[in-house]
């Protein structure tokens, strides 16, 4: 199953053209076992994380730098839909063909309806290189970040930057 979603993901960069790597390793399913790993990649990695609003309607996917707070707060005051939760199993199944911990960006060949909206860390516009699982926890996969926003507009969901540190008050 996981080289199929891999393969998928593959497919797409290389119809856009886009240059990528792949390193293998174990699951990594928190950020903490995943920095023991990411530590020799070049590249900015990244912390996916996939929400609801509290009516179920909308989902969104945020991508942050890994050791980056994130203030859902903040967005949820930014968006007015009350309270953003962890969107279940079977929504990440639906929307992104992923199971936790294998959250991705990625993910979004599968949106067909590109019902999901992206927020994006303000953060990854300084990277040059960014990486993320091929909707599979036992890989990263690496890519200019140019070629990151290309496979985004290619996708055709809907994106936006923010800034996902806390704010004091």
């Amino acid at each position: 199953m996981s080289e199929e979603l891999r393969q998928k993901v593959f497919d797409k960069l290389d119809s856009l053209d886009i240059d990528f790597s792949i390193y293998e390793h174990p699951p990594l399913d928190t950020i903490d076992i995943a920095l023991r790993y990411w530590k020799d990649i070049d590249s900015m990695h990244c912390k996916n994380l996939f929400f609801r609003n509290h009516k179920g309607k909308k989902h969104y996917l945020v991508i942050i730098k890994d050791t980056t707070p994130f203030n859902i707060s903040s967005l949820e005051k930014k968006l007015k839909q009350g309270k953003l939760t962890f969107a279940s199993e079977k929504r990440l199944k639906k929307y992104l063909g992923v199971r936790p911990g294998s959250v991705s960006p990625f993910g979004l060949i599968n949106d067909e309806d590109t019902h999901v909206h992206v927020f994006l860390d303000e953060q990854l516009q300084n990277a040059d290189r960014i990486s993320f699982h091929p909707n599979d926890n036992t890989a990263s996969l690496v890519l200019k970040y140019e070629d990151f926003i290309k496979y985004l507009n290619a996708v055709g969901n809907s994106y936006e930057f923010i800034d996902p540190t806390p704010k004091i008050d």
